[in-house]
């Protein structure tokens, strides 16, 4: 669901030539300054000249300050549920569910870790009384989405026997909670503690280890399962 502030969608970007590459400065110079300095602290001026580029160049592309804010925002999201289907894709042909699932839960916590992750959350959030469909677009089609991805890759690999999920969402919900919980919220309070490779290896461990502990199986296919029965009867 897009935003209903009364801004209106922000003009397709050219795909090549001088004009791409100025709209991506502007774009990179805005998410800086609003990283840096919140919405309320960020004008149009000060991106432009940022950017290098002039005030009414800024706005042929951009008809103000709020549209620009939420269309980055939103481009943003879409990295989230790429987090997920990468690995996912795995899961279609895995042979070793529990190390798929221990690379997904570190890959979680790396990505979400990133500075300039834990900075845009902050300023979603710090912004969602002032743009409320943004924070809820933000949420839907960032984290929702990405548990319904989770949840599709779960669903396949119970298929497989590899796993038992008889709620998948549920069982998504967990991942999360076990992988991303207690490291997004060091990184949201703490800024300047980054998790080691060393903890960020023994957190994802431990977490899978919980999360078979619930869902997991002898990790044999029914297939498998099927073939050993049939060669034990020969």
């Amino acid at each position: 669901m897009p935003p209903t502030n009364g801004t209106r969608p922000a003009p397709p970007p050219p795909t090549g030539g001088r004009s791409a590459l100025k709209r991506r400065a502007m774009v990179t110079s805005a998410t800086e300054l609003f990283l840096a300095k919140g919405y309320p602290g960020t004008s149009m001026d000060e991106i432009a000249a940022k950017a290098g580029v002039s005030k009414q160049t800024l706005y042929k592309h951009f008809s103000g300050k709020e549209q620009l804010f939420t269309g980055l925002i939103l481009d943003s999201v879409h990295g989230i549920d790429s987090l997920f289907q990468d690995v996912i894709a795995t899961f279609e042909k895995t042979a070793d569910v529990a190390e798929d699932l221990r690379l997904l839960a570190h890959r979680c916590i790396t990505a979400l870790h990133r500075p300039e992750v834990v900075q845009l959350r902050r300023l979603v959030i710090s912004e969602a009384e002032r743009f409320p469909d943004l924070g809820r677009t933000y949420y839907e089609q960032g984290f929702q989405r990405g548990m319904r991805t989770l949840a599709e890759g779960f669903q396949h690999l119970t298929a497989r026997g590899l796993l038992d999920t008889p709620d998948p969402h549920t069982a998504a919900e967990h991942f999360a909670g076990l992988t991303m919980w207690t490291p997004v919220n060091r990184a949201m309070f703490q800024p300047g503690a980054p998790l080691s490779p060393e903890e960020t290896e023994s957190r994802a461990g431990a977490a899978i280890g919980v999360f078979l502990a619930a869902y997991g199986t002898d990790g044999r296919s029914e297939g498998d399962e099927g073939a050993e029965g049939a060669g034990g009867t020969g």
